[in-house]
């Protein structure tokens, strides 16, 4: 027992001083925040740990510049105590080890990528808000990873956070605003970090989309004021309309454990790799990724046709990584509460959708289906359209005007 405790030690010690790296960093400081989906509830963790540590020369670090990853708690005892016991019951596979492992792949060998989670479980978004313990917990690790870099006389810049936060909202039908307290907690972010930083960039928030409409008791597929969807809309208002949002992808074409609330390891790793492709961009100045959303809708006839924002071309119609929905996952639902969309055609990067009736003063939809208490790629809400990159659709609910 002894023996086995000393070579734990050793190998912890090895591991630090090995990989500490020398002379002048960049920290690149990108984490993840919201509920359970951040913290990687349910899916079980591929990822070692000791590779993670050893990849891309040590270069992916923890907000105290170590590699003691999978050690989260809003309690820091609790989280101390975790490190020393070396605690990994609930240790889960998070997006930001993918994430982190691409950016390590595309950047010099003089950044450092700096990630770790923060956020709360089964949690809505008004607890999550600045004055909440997890804001402030998040926003102390943040400052823990400034200072680290400041005594190494390094340079430090966070110019993203990953959002994964909404499944509550959308449940509980809470009387909120979910796009205006979103809004809100990204202001608070932004002022904090500079507070803490002394910066002046803005920090952008890269975005998934939550799809778990039918664990919502009230949902019905085919209700024009369909609540449900407001958290998910939410979050295509904000990637059309405002730059300080980047997209990662939603969550409706992965695995869901038990088909329920949480993606699997596989789900995980796949927001990773679409959120490096976000961070990538925002740290080179590119052209922001708004994600495959709808731009604008327009009506020939008894038809609708959805102009829509695609990152790589062409679209694409694919039955075979998410199980093929009615009309590929569009309905047109009328003010009595009928879908009246009857077929479903690619035309360049825009569908066309025919109606046994003219759509007057419709909603259109897409992904906003499936069977009770289901999510996920099988049997949840979800729709069939992706582009050539492997980047879907994001679910939407869309008034169509007159």
């Amino acid at each position: 027992m002894k023996k086995g405790l000393l070579l734990f030690v050793i190998t912890l010690l090895f591991v630090a001083c090995a990989q500490k790296p020398e002379g002048h960093k960049v920290v690149v400081c990108i984490p993840v925040y919201g509920q359970s989906l951040a913290l990687g509830e349910q899916a079980e963790r591929i990822t070692d740990f000791d590779s993670l540590a050893n990849y891309a020369n040590g270069r992916i670090v923890t907000e105290n510049l170590d590699h003691h990853f999978g050690y989260f708690d809003n309690d820091d005892l609790k989280r101390i105590a975790k490190k020393i016991a070396g605690y990994q019951k609930r240790s889960f596979e998070l997006s930001i080890y993918t994430m982190a492992q691409r950016l390590a792949d595309q950047l010099g060998e003089d950044t450092l990528i700096c990630t770790f989670p923060g956020g709360q479980g089964e949690t809505m978004l008004k607890d999550l808000g600045k004055g909440s313990v997890p804001y402030q917990e998040f926003m102390e690790s943040i400052e823990t990873a400034y200072h680290h870099a400041m005594e190494n006389g390094w340079s430090f810049r966070i110019p993203a956070i990953c959002w994964m936060q909404g499944e509550s909202d959308l449940e509980e039908y809470p009387d909120t605003d979910y796009q205006q307290l979103l809004l809100q907690i990204w202001e608070d972010m932004n002022t904090d970090i500079r507070r803490i930083t002394h910066g002046e960039d803005t920090v952008r928030f890269i975005c998934y989309q939550t799809n778990t409409l039918t664990r919502g008791k009230n949902f019905r597929a085919e209700d024009y004021h369909c609540t449900e969807t407001t958290v998910p809309q939410s979050f295509v208002n904000l990637l059309r309309d405002n730059n300080g949002f980047w997209a990662s992808g939603p969550t409706y074409p992965y695995s869901f454990v038990g088909e329920h609330i949480h993606i699997d390891t596989k789900g995980q790793q796949h927001i990773g790799e679409l959120a490096a492709r976000s961070a990538l961009g925002i740290l080179r100045d590119i052209d922001r990724n708004k994600g495959l959303i709808p731009i604008s809708l327009s009506t020939d006839n008894q038809d609708i046709i959805i102009h829509l924002n695609t990152p790589n071309h062409p679209l694409v119609i694919d039955t075979t990584q998410v199980r093929k929905a009615d009309n590929y996952g569009f309905s047109v639902i009328t003010k009595d509460n009928r879908n009246i969309a009857t077929a479903v055609t690619l035309e360049g990067d825009s569908i066309r959708i025919t109606c046994s009736e003219i759509p007057q003063n419709c909603k259109v939809r897409y992904a906003v289906n499936g069977d009770p208490l289901k999510s996920g790629n099988l049997h949840g809400p979800r729709g069939n359209l992706r582009d050539a990159a492997g980047n879907w659709c994001y679910q939407f609910d869309e008034p169509l005007h007159p």
